[in-house]
């Protein structure tokens, strides 16, 4: 099978026209052509009067070598890559202890699926509810400003990826094709089939929950157990042969588990469990995270901006955006998590602080769009500066998320400003047309006082910048809300080649949670990855992996 990359053709292309093209391209006759299927499609929208449909192809044709030989130099023309994913090997029948995964967000869900897949049976611990509970008690936030602190938009069954715009695209290298399988995975399970050829993939909330569901379903049938409402709270760890040796862990129950291998995918936001690491000497190290708010336009004028006349057209959709600027300060300011069509969600976890994510649906059919506006930092900004040790990172987003409900009148309303006002530093008191979605609702004040000066410095800066790359980005009326601080994790789980913690063995750290991860997609990826580690382990294959490396 032939590759075909970079075939570009008008945005409103008949049907008959793909075969033609690629006839014409490769300067065969119509009878040699025996099979045409998109790989991937994207667009290139620089030219908003002549937006281009970008197509990746593979092709089965007669004579495929003879074709290949004409081009040998062309970068566009080659053998179609085995995309096939090959599991690392099998349970033995002798295994006893079965494998943990904590956590069943995309990473510890893919890689619960990867090691039942295997044989591995892993036993999954959520210390939230399962999708539909948890689903509820994240709407009792949203409506009545009821926050449960272990079922809300962090913790429970899917993730906070399900609560998301359902993104599944990511700049990370993926030479094993692992993110192919994440999506195939996701088709199996009931995502439309699209997802695995368009360029800029995405699910949206209603379809992620019926997803993750059905996704379990598969794991148990091949003998997998979730356990919902059990949290970790202690990871037991003995000495074996001079070195640290996970052993089990305990849970808030009272209750131990027994097993060697467990899979730390805790996302970004468990923060008591990350704690409970460092007390139990589990090498950690503070990471970098950005801050910032959410930032809402009418998705008309994001649409009329990327696309111009072709604004609305049902190919493209929603229009989305990535900005980046880097400050005269030395910061660098981007847009993050842009959700078109979307709305600004409440997603604290913990009782008395503030904390703004973005979500859409797959149709991406509301009236705004919304995405993180933030700053990064560095360890040295934390608490403390650079020695303050691996949990600063944390210390800082609690005492962001705690200013922003205080100014938000303490009942989980958000504090919100219009760009206008925080352009010019005075805090805003009256909406214009731009009206904001975030519920349990808003309270107008000055979002330049709850951050830090290098932030909001930059951010000042950064607008007027896109401004000029999106005209109307820095539309007086446009809503900002706040605040942004769960972009990542400010803590990595250090790990080794062989997939183990740097100084516990047996503690496979995974995903966002440990730093490895940014997204669905990527989270996913790293799942997998763990699950085939964990299998190496398992079943003695980590010496021979590594000589033949």
């Amino acid at each position: 099978m032939l590759r075909l990359t970079e075939l570009k053709l008008p945005l409103d292309h008949s049907s008959e026209a793909l075969p033609a093209a690629v006839l014409a391209r490769l300067g065969i006759p119509e009878a040699d052509l025996l099979d045409l299927r998109v790989f991937r499609r994207g667009y290139d929208a620089r030219k908003k009067s002549a937006i281009l449909l970008i197509y990746t192809l593979d092709l089965t044709v007669r004579n495929e070598a003879a074709v290949l030989a004409r081009f040998t130099q062309d970068p566009h023309v080659g053998r179609s890559p085995d995309t096939t994913y090959r599991f690392v090997g099998h349970a033995t029948p002798d295994e006893t202890r079965r494998p943990l995964v904590i956590g069943a967000g995309p990473c510890g869900l893919l890689a619960g699926l990867v090691l039942a897949q295997m044989g591995f049976r892993p036993i999954i611990l959520e210390r939230g509810k399962v999708v539909r509970e948890r689903t509820k008690d994240t709407w009792g936030l949203w409506r009545r400003s009821e926050l449960n602190p272990e079922s809300n938009v962090q913790f429970g069954e899917g993730g906070a990826g399900t609560f998301s715009d359902g993104k599944l695209y990511s700049q990370i290298k993926d030479p094993q094709h692992h993110g192919r399988k994440v999506l195939e995975e996701f088709v199996r399970a009931g995502a439309p089939e699209e997802i695995l050829s368009v360029s800029k993939p995405h699910i949206g909330t209603f379809r992620l929950v019926t997803m993750v569901e059905h996704m379990r379903a598969s794991i148990e049938a091949l003998g997998g157990e979730y356990r919902f409402s059990s949290k970790v709270t202690d990871l037991l760890i003995e000495t074996r042969e001079g070195a640290r040796q996970v052993c089990g862990v305990a849970l808030e129950d009272g209750k131990v588990i027994e097993a060697d291998h467990v899979v730390l995918a805790i996302g970004h936001s468990a923060r008591d469990t990350v704690t409970m690491l460092a007390k139990r000497g589990v090498y950690l190290e503070a990471k970098p995270f950005s801050v910032g708010m959410r930032i809402e336009h009418p998705q008309g004028m994001i649409d009329r901006c990327r696309f111009g006349d072709f604004a609305g057209n049902k190919t493209l959709g929603a229009a989305d955006y990535k900005l980046v600027h880097h400050a005269k300060n030395g910061r660098t300011v981007y847009s993050f998590c842009m959700c078109p069509g979307g709305t600004v969600v409440a997603a604290a976890s913990e009782p008395g602080r503030v904390v703004t994510n973005g979500m859409s649906q797959y149709s991406r059919a509301e009236r705004n769009a919304n995405a993180a506006l933030v700053v990064g930092i560095e360890p040295r900004d934390y608490p403390g500066g650079a020695d303050a040790g691996s949990l600063a990172g944390i210390e800082l987003q609690r005492r962001l998320e705690e200013a922003a409900f205080r100014a938000g009148g303490g009942d989980y309303r958000a504090p919100a400003q219009l760009v206008g006002d925080f352009l010019e530093g005075r805090p805003s008191y009256a909406l214009g047309e731009v009206i904001p979605s975030y519920k349990p609702g808003v309270t107008l004040t000055d979002l330049g006082a709850l951050l830090p000066g290098y932030a909001v410095e930059a951010i000042r800066e950064a607008i007027p910048a896109f401004d000029r790359q999106l005209r109307g980005y820095a539309r007086p009326d446009a809503v900002m809300t706040g605040l942004e601080t769960r972009t990542s994790s400010p803590v990595r789980v250090k790990r080794g080649a062989d997939g183990h913690s740097l100084n516990t063995r047996g503690l496979f750290p995974a995903g966002e949670g440990a730093g490895y991860a940014g997204g669905i997609l990527s989270a996913g990826v790293d799942g997998i990855k763990t699950a085939e580690a964990v299998a190496r382990s398992l079943l003695g294959m980590e010496h021979t992996t590594a000589r033949a490396a």
